[in-house]
Formats: C-alpha cells, structure tokens, sequence
C-alpha cells in the first residue's frame, strides 16, 4: 500500500527533451482476462444488484389410473396429474471501488515534452484489469462482500486435475473439458499462463511424431501457412500479459464463461486534482498540492461479478457443481 508515490522529475526526465526524438516506446497494454472472457451485465443501478437464479428445478410424471375406476389397472381416463414447481434464490452483485492517483509537480509536467496523462493512462487501465484478473482468479486483495475466487471454488467443487500427461488433462476423460461437462456445463475458453504455449507447441502425436497443436489449429490458406491458433477442443484460448496469471498455482483455468457475469457501476473516470490534500492510512499529509504546486490525476471504477451457478438435469449438487475447473501442477518441458 503506497501513499507517497509520485511522478518525480528523475521519474519523467526521459520525457523532458533535451533535442530528442519524440518517439516512446511503451510494451503492449494488456486487458483483464475476466473482462475479456466474462459475460457483461446491463450498468448497475445501485451498489448492490440482485440476480435471481434457478435453484430447483419442475418435475414431470406419467398420468396413472384411478385405483377402482372401473377395470383391474384403474380407469386411465380419469388419472390425477401431479403438482411440481420451480424455485429461485438471490444471488448478489456487490460493487467494489478500485481506484488509483498519481501526483506529479507542476513544472515537471509543464517540461515535459510529450503528453504525460496520455502516457500514464493506458497503463493505470493495464493495472485496474490486473487487480480484477488477480481477485477473481485466486482471491487476491479480494473484497469480502465478492463470492469466493474461480481456483478456490473450482477446490471446493472437486473440479480439479492434476497435470500428468498435457493432452489428457485437458483433452482426456476426468480431464479439465470433461469436469466442466459433467457438471452440465459447455466450455467456452480458456485462460493460460503464457508458459502454456511452449507446452502445446511441443505435443506431438505418439507415432508420427507430428506437432499435434500445430496440425489440428494451423493450416494452409491462399499458398501461405496460416498462423497457430491457440484453442483448445475448437474454444479460444487467452494468455493473460497483465502480471495477474500464476501459472505456478493452475496454468490453465477452463470453464463456461458465459456463466461468469460482471455488471459496471462505475466505468473508470478520470479527474485532475489540483486543490486537494493527500494523506496516508493514518491520516498524515503526504502531498498538498495547491502549496507544493502539483496535480494529481485520480482514477476509479467500481463494479462487481459473479457465477450464479444455476441448477441444471446433469448435477443438481450445488456443493459439487460449477462451471469452471484449474489444472494443477506446473508444466515441465517435455511433458
């Protein structure tokens, strides 16, 4: 937890031009995968949303006889047919603030020779979808009020398999795939530790020796080879570059992501502060920014997300049924 970071002038002298080309060269800006992946909610109206879900499902019968109606098997004619009905309960979306600032002095911004906030941006965008990425996938500096983190329910749930061989424990029966099918779920992708690509460039089938990713996502178009798609039983995979992935924990997390929800009450906003007072968690003044001649640029979002988890006919155990399951065990070269 910072309070008094800052872009100083040492921070920003690569910007303050001396007769330099005006050219930056920044990496890629990377997305949250939960956002990417997720399935978004209309805006939220409050902080707080309720999400009704299916949580018993109705019954059908065959219509009997009546016993006595008139012949030895019962009139069937006259037969009773059977109540049944449905049930809902809440699930909740809570909002959850995540913001950032960024103080810088004037005349540092005011000798620089390129667009510092445009600079900046990107890159505090980069970082908000980080901490989404790292809460919704492993619970870190998660809210309390949020549901319990994709690995660890994946844990609770059972839906859980140890790396042995690659392509059985994605592809195989009792494999990531068929966990998330036998809880009466469809894959829609997958989200993977960039390590994971080296490992399936290398599978290779047993006899041919022939690079299966390659053959099965590659292929010939127009004369030229077309560039590996990384799927994974024909669903797209991600490789998050955000710094929130930990392979270490589960190179892969598989799952229907349509059934992971996120609504927005707050998209991010942005405000340059020149009049305000900065403290630290015990309430003593780091920056003052009229009387040190700074600004400061403040960004917040808030929203939530959620798996409602609704019963379905192939695993009515709420305990034992959830749309997402993680691999464990770290990939070796030459698995």
């Amino acid at each position: 937890m910072g309070y008094s970071d800052y872009i100083s002038r040492g921070d920003a002298s690569a910007l303050i031009p001396e007769e330099t080309a005006r050219e930056i060269i920044q990496g890629a800006v990377e997305q949250s995968a939960v956002l990417q992946l997720g399935r978004r909610l209309p805006d939220m109206p409050s902080g707080v949303t309720r999400t009704p879900v299916l949580s018993v499902l109705p019954a059908a019968y065959f219509v009997t006889g009546v016993p006595g109606g008139g012949s030895g098997s019962g009139d069937v004619d006259k037969g009773l047919k059977q109540t049944t009905k449905a049930m809902w309960e809440n699930q909740y979306l809570n909002a959850e603030e995540i913001a950032c600032i960024v103080p810088i002095p004037e005349s540092v911004l005011d000798d620089a020779n390129y667009d510092i906030w445009g600079e900046v941006k990107p890159r505090i965008v980069e970082a908000i979808g980080g901490v989404i990425d790292r809460a919704v996938f492993w619970g870190t500096n998660a809210p309390a009020a949020w549901p319990l983190d994709i690995y660890d329910a994946c844990v609770a749930a059972g839906n859980v398999c140890a790396l042995t061989d690659p392509f059985d424990a994605v592809m195989g029966q009792g494999g990531l795939i068929s966990l998330v099918e036998e809880d009466g779920f469809f894959v829609s992708g997958h989200a993977a530790s960039i390590q994971t690509r080296s490992v399936l460039r290398g599978l290779r089938s047993a006899i041919e020796g022939i690079p299966l990713f390659a053959t099965l996502n590659g292929g010939v178009s127009g004369g030229e080879q077309e560039k590996t798609r990384y799927t994974l039983d024909g669903e797209p995979m991600i490789f998050p570059r955000n710094g929130a992935f930990d392979g270490a924990l589960s190179p892969i997390i598989t799952g229907d992501w349509t059934q992971l929800v996120f609504a927005l009450r707050q998209d991010i906003t942005w405000k340059i502060l020149d009049q305000a007072v900065i403290t630290d968690e015990f309430g003593q003044i780091v920056f003052n920014l009229p009387q040190q001649d700074m600004v400061a640029l403040r960004a917040v979002m808030r929203l939530a997300w959620q798996v409602p988890n609704p019963i379905n006919r192939i695993n009515d155990d709420a305990t034992t049924r959830y749309p997402f399951s993680v691999l464990t065990g770290a990939f070796g070269s030459g698995s």
